[in-house]
């Protein structure tokens, strides 16, 4: 098992590197490293990504034994912007011996420039250190495990704020932003985005819901829209309700763009606005979620490998 992940720093020394290999080769501005910089600091200084990762790994792989013990299983973790990173898994996987290789993606909903590029950097070399026969889980944003653990954290997000005197309130779907560009070449991302949302509302008899798009880059061309944080203070300005629940569908495990982007700006924006702010909790490597992976992987292992 490949289990892929975006990457984060492991400390404020790696910042640099790490942002600079994001920009694919392209160093920061002394300006923007300052901003990213600052962000990390008001988390606490490092992002919890690379701890969860790794318990997660830990609690496929045991899962995983669990369920097939007539299987050898190894879970081995890689990232795409930081150590370990994906080509340092590949090699570690592959001097086990492998026979075969499933590889899925910690992030559920398929794009070119997410799920598609960590294909490619998989395949790219797996010649040179070879896995054995590989699937790939492609998407996984409809798994009936997953929508029913978002309606569960949801509704139990929906019955604190309540608790707490909460009207009205809106339920914001999110995900990662990416360029606007890939509309154009029909990219589902945005669709499966929208799927998940309305299969998660339905399962919480949720009806005032909507989608919006977090943590966009700091690139000249657009992103997907509308952001969040503009669509909380629309919701402040129109005055028709009290609270904003957001539900980032899009992200597995608590990083920066959850603990900053949600719990700091968003909520900031929401109390300028006049709002209760609200997430639901990350899956993280709760045993549920990792159940839920043991079931995709399951269920790849009858699909007929590359």
């Amino acid at each position: 098992m490949l289990l892929l992940a975006y990457g984060t720093p492991a400390g404020p020394q790696e910042i640099p590197a790490y942002y600079t290999h994001i920009r694919r080769g392209r160093p920061p501005t002394p300006e923007l490293l300052q901003e990213l910089t600052g962000r990390y600091e008001a988390i606490g200084g490092a992002s919890p990504l690379l701890g969860i990762a790794r318990r997660q790994a830990e609690g496929l792989e045991r899962v995983l034994r669990e369920r097939w013990p007539e299987l050898s299983f190894q879970v081995v973790l890689g990232m795409k912007h930081a150590a370990p990173f994906i080509e340092d898994g590949v090699t570690a996987l592959a001097a086990t011996g492998v026979d075969r290789t499933v590889a899925i993606v910690l992030a559920p909903h398929y794009s070119q420039l997410s799920v598609e590029e960590y294909m490619q950097r998989v395949f790219a070399v797996a010649d040179a250190a070879p896995l054995g026969s590989i699937s790939f889980v492609r998407e996984w944003h409809l798994e009936p495990g997953y929508i029913a653990l978002l309606a569960t954290q949801l509704r139990s997000a929906l019955k604190r704020l309540r608790a707490g005197g909460a009207g009205a309130v809106r339920v914001l779907f999110t995900a990662h932003s990416l360029p606007s560009w890939i509309l154009e070449r029909g990219d589902p991302y945005p669709d499966q985005l929208g799927e998940t949302a309305a299969a998660v509302a339905e399962l919480a008899e949720v009806e005032d819901w909507g989608i919006a798009w977090q943590s966009a880059g700091r690139t000249a061309d657009p992103w997907i829209g509308p952001d969040v944080c503009e669509v909380i203070r629309d919701l402040g300005t129109a005055g028709e309700h009290s609270a904003v629940l957001v539900c980032p569908a899009g992200f597995v495990s608590d990083h920066l763009e959850i603990l900053y982007d949600l719990d700091i700006q968003a909520r900031s924006v929401a109390a300028e606005a006049g709002l209760q702010f609200a997430r639901t909790a990350l899956p993280n490597a709760e045993p549920e979620f990792i159940a839920v992976l043991g079931e995709i992987v399951g269920n790849q292992l009858q699909v007929a490998p590359r």
